[in-house]
């Protein structure tokens, strides 16, 4: 209602899930988003399920 459109409004809800869930699996969530997102782009597509919250590990 509050997001411009509806598709931001999906977006918003789709990062709020995810900082979420992160927290929810004891990461703390600035570290976990930032660290996806800048693996994301050079990660393999076959291996995406290891970026999800619930089987996140840091890399350093």
């Amino acid at each position: 209602m509050f997001a411009g459109s509806k598709a931001a409004g999906e977006r918003a809800a789709a990062i709020m899930s995810l900082i979420a869930s992160a927290k929810q699996n004891g990461h703390q969530p600035y570290a976990c988003l930032k660290d996806v997102l800048t693996r994301l782009p050079t990660h393999p597509n076959r291996r995406i399920a290891e970026l999800l919250p619930h089987r996140w590990l840091s890399v350093g």
